[in-house]
C-alpha cells in the first residue's frame, strides 16, 4: 500500500521547528561551522534558550555577518555532558535522512513506501537536497543508527549521516556553503510520533558505507582487534575517491560526522583525505608497475 501524506505542509521559523521538536528542558547541542575560516563552535543548552529572541539573534549575527552555517543536533544529550559523542546521547527523538543527490527521486521513493511512516519534516537545504526527519519515542540508540543506515542504502543519501549525534541544518537560516547563498526552508507535514514497528525496513543486512569493506586481519577469538575510529575514515575516504567523490564534499563529510569529537573536525578530515589519496595514487602505481607489457610495446622482448 502506498502511504501519503494527509496533512497540508506547512513552513515552519526555527523557533517554531526547535519548540516542537523538543521540551524546553531538553539539552540539545548546537554547532555553528565557518568552513571557509576552517571554524566550529558548539553551543549545549536548553532548547528554551536556544528558542528564546536573544539566541535567535546571536545565530543570525553568526550566519548572516559572519558566514557560520548553523546546525542543531536531532536528539538530547545528558545533563552533565559538555560534548556530543554517543555517550552523551540521552533520548532518541528523531530518525534522519540526508538526500546530497538525485533529491526528488529520492524525495518520491520516501514518500511512496510503505516501509516508513509518512514524514515529519522535510528540510530543502540548497538546491535538489534535502534532509528528511521522523519524530520518534522508546527506540534506543542502536536501533536508530540500523534503521538510518537501512534508510540509506533504501532510498539513498549521506551514509556519513547515519549518526546519532549528528546535526542537521536549522531552518530560516542560509546554507553559506555554496554560491549562490540559499535559504533553509522546513516544510512540516505531520505532527505524529512513530515508534521502531512503523520503520519496516530490514536492518541486519549491511554495515554502513562508512565502514571499511577489506576484512582486518583474523586473530585469536580471545584477542579481537577493533578497527579505529581513524582506521574507519580513513577506509570510507579512500573507497570514497575511488568511486569519483569529489575531495572537497569528502572532507565536509567526515569533519560533519566528527564535528564535536575532534578538537578542529576540518582539519583531520582534510589530513584523512589527503592520506587517502597518496595510499590510493601508491595502489595505483603498485598496479601499473605489476602490469604486464602491452604486445605492442617497443620494449618487446623477441
Amino acid at each position: 500500500m502506498t502511504v501519503s501524506d494527509k496533512e497540508s505542509p506547512k513552513n515552519i521559523s526555527a523557533t517554531e521547528y526547535i519548540l516542537t521538536n523538543f521540551q524546553r528542558s531538553d539539552r540539545v547541542a548546537v554547532l555553528l561551522r565557518n568552513s571557509g575560516r576552517g571554524e566550529t563552535v558548539q553551543r549545549i543548552t536548553t532548547a528554551g534558550k536556544i528558542a528564546e529572541p536573544s539566541f535567535q539573534d546571536w545565530l543570525r549575527h553568526k550566519n548572516e555577518k559572519e558566514s557560520f552555517d548553523i546546525y542543531i543536533g536531532m536528539n538530547t544529550v545528558k545533563p552533565e555532558a559538555r560534548t556530543r559523542t554517543k555517550k552523551d546521547i540521552e533520548t532518541i527523538r528523531h530518525l534522519y535522512i540526508d538526500i546530497d543527490h538525485d533529491g526528488p527521486a529520492a524525495l518520491a521513493k520516501i514518500q511512496q513506501s510503505n516501509l516508513v511512516p509518512p514524514r515529519n519534516y522535510t528540510l530543502n537545504t540548497s538546491p535538489d537536497r534535502f534532509q528528511v526527519v521522523w519524530r520518534v519515542e522508546n527506540i534506543s540508540q542502536e536501533q536508530a543508527e540500523s534503521l538510518q543506515r537501512a534508510m540509506v542504502r533504501k532510498f539513498g543519501g549521506d551514509p556519513a549521516a547515519t549518526d546519532s549525534t549528528r546535526v542537521l541544518r536549522l531552518p530560516g537560516f542560509l546554507n553559506r556553503k555554496y554560491e549562490p547563498e540559499f535559504l533553509v526552508q522546513a516544510t512540516r507535514h505531520t505532527d505524529r510520533v512513530y515508534h521502531p514497528q512503523d520503520f519496516r525496513l530490514r536492518t541486519e543486512l549491511i554495515e554502513t558505507d562508512f565502514r571499511p569493506h577489506r576484512q582486518a586481519p583474523q586473530l585469536a577469538p580471545s584477542q579481537p582487534r577493533q578497527l579505529s575510529q581513524s582506521e574507519h575514515d580513513w577506509a570510507y575516504a579512500k573507497r570514497a575517491l575511488a568511486r569519483g567523490d569529489d575531495p572537497e564534499e569528502l572532507i565536509r563529510r567526515i569533519a560533519d560526522f566528527r564535528a564535536g569529537e575532534k578538537h578542529d573536525p576540518l582539519d583531520y578530515a582534510r589530513r584523512t583525505v589527503t592520506k587517502a589519496q597518496a595510499e590510493l595514487e601508491n595502489d595505483r602505481r603498485s598496479a601499473q608497475s605489476h602490469r604486464p607489457a602491452s604486445p605492442d610495446s617497443s620494449e618487446r622482448t623477441i
